[in-house]
């Protein structure tokens, strides 16, 4: 029975010591706890406000990167189109020259034919 008593005996001292040597009261404590949790929501809405405002930036930003990205888009289209159109006249002149001096090749060739055959009839008769 010794060991029982020395034991409960030890709980008590213990559980005394716990309540005499306690930095802060039950209420203090309680007190710390709440105020701790209202610095803690304030941060929160502090970090929440400042991810929003900087949200809000990087939202600004990505627009004026998307306008400035779609006039160069336009302006790059509008300088193709452009060169494109220039291309396409000068490929037509080019037919249409293409065009006449197959025409006088044709016509030396078919004028050459004739000198040929007439040069052919001479020397045949």
């Amino acid at each position: 029975m010794s060991k029982l008593i020395k034991l409960a005996a030890a709980v008590v001292g213990g559980f005394v010591a716990g309540i005499l040597l306690a930095p802060k009261s039950g209420k203090e404590t309680r007190e710390e706890i709440k105020t701790k949790t209202e610095d803690a929501k304030i941060a929160a809405r502090q970090k929440a406000a400042e991810v929003k405002a900087a949200g809000k930036e990087a939202a600004v930003t990505l627009r004026k990167g998307a306008d400035i990205a779609g006039k160069e888009a336009n302006e790059f289209g509008r300088s193709a189109k452009s060169t494109a159109e220039k291309i396409a006249a000068e490929v037509n002149d080019l037919g249409g020259e293409a065009r006449t001096r197959a025409n006088r090749v044709a016509a030396d060739a078919k004028a050459t034919g004739r000198v040929i055959q007439k040069d052919a009839e001479k020397h045949l008769k």
